[in-house]
């Protein structure tokens, strides 16, 4: 089992900036990779990036350049720096994790991310 514990999100307005982090906890040797999903209202929840154990990084074309994925400072931490903000980057942003043992998915509960315009 994993648990992922979301913190960071907020209101913002357009052109500023957010850094979201997620930290997994539970029974685990190890996470194959964790990743920041997002969903906003009457939308498919949608990858925004993702970063491998590996150290390799993959990002949804809508925020390259504007947001950096990167291991946190504690071990099985991630941070979501979110830069250039835009109102349709609103939605509620989800923290995933897989295991990888069991090759299961976990996630988050969600942060609000509220840009204004």
């Amino acid at each position: 089992q994993v648990q992922l514990v979301e913190s960071g999100g907020g209101l913002v307005q357009a052109g500023g900036s957010l850094r979201l982090s997620c930290a997994a906890s539970g029974r685990f040797l190890s996470l194959n990779a964790m990743a920041w999903y997002r969903q906003a209202p009457g939308k498919a929840r949608e990858l925004v990036a993702m970063f491998t154990r590996w150290g390799s990084t993959n990002y949804a074309d809508s925020v390259k350049g504007r947001f950096t994925i990167s291991r946190g400072n504690v071990e099985n931490t991630v941070d979501l720096q979110m830069n250039s903000l835009k109102p349709e980057d609103t939605a509620v942003y989800y923290c995933n994790a897989e295991d990888a043992g069991t090759k299961t998915n976990y996630w988050g509960q969600g942060t609000q991310v509220t840009v204004s315009s």
